[in-house]
């Protein structure tokens, strides 16, 4: 554990005042836990999810199985207020970076541009079962809005749909419920393959991370 002077810093007229760095030595290593974990290449893209709950939902699975980024769409809806700020230790967006799109069309071409294949969950003619698809490649779930689902228009750009398989009367899921069975299958399928075995990150980036993490 660091010590009480440790946490102190000199001012200029050589006084001490309380400083949150550095961290102690648990926390460093729980920082550094996390993000060797994280996936770089598996991402949500939120199209136009306003209610805050979902939101808030959605981000702390992401946080929860490895997610580095998510990708937020807002074309038609607002932004929740406040959602994707960092102020409360207790909000997962103090740990998952929120990339910010004005257009599906450019998210998707960023994210193409990148390598990652683009999914979108919709039932449809053409969707396959989730488990049917390899998702230890690099991969954007599409998710959307909780009145209208996925537009058309994210539609058309996906490379392919995915279907949750259900048993029930009711044909689909609560948006921020149907995140969380996707995200779990791809976090199931990359601990098979032992995705989370060593960082995903470069070197540089994951030091970088580090000191910026210690210091939220």
């Amino acid at each position: 554990m660091t010590s009480a002077i440790d946490r102190r810093t000199l001012i200029t007229d050589g006084s001490e005042k309380t400083s949150k760095w550095p961290r102690t030595t648990r926390r460093q290593e729980r920082v550094r836990s996390v993000l060797e974990r994280r996936q770089p290449d598996l991402t949500l893209i939120l199209e136009n999810v306003h209610d805050p709950h979902n939101v808030s939902a959605i981000l702390r699975s992401c946080d929860a199985v490895g997610v580095l980024q998510v990708h937020a769409v807002y074309s038609i809806e607002s932004p929740p207020p406040g959602m994707f700020a960092r102020q409360t230790s207790a909000s997962a967006a103090k740990w998952v970076d929120v990339v910010r799109h004005d257009s599906i069309a450019a998210c998707a071409a960023e994210l193409r541009g990148a390598g990652l294949q683009i999914l979108a969950t919709a039932l449809g003619q053409d969707s396959r079962p989730l488990h049917d698809w390899d998702l230890t490649r690099g991969v954007a779930l599409i998710v959307g809005n909780e009145m209208r689902g996925v537009s058309d228009e994210a539609l058309a750009l996906a490379d392919g749909l995915v279907e949750i398989p259900m048993a029930g009367m009711v044909q689909s899921l609560n948006v921020s419920v149907a995140s969380a069975v996707c995200l779990y299958e791809a976090f199931r399928q990359r601990l098979a393959v032992g995705a989370y075995d060593a960082p995903r990150l470069p070197a540089d980036v994951l030091a970088t991370m580090e000191q910026d993490w210690l210091k939220r």
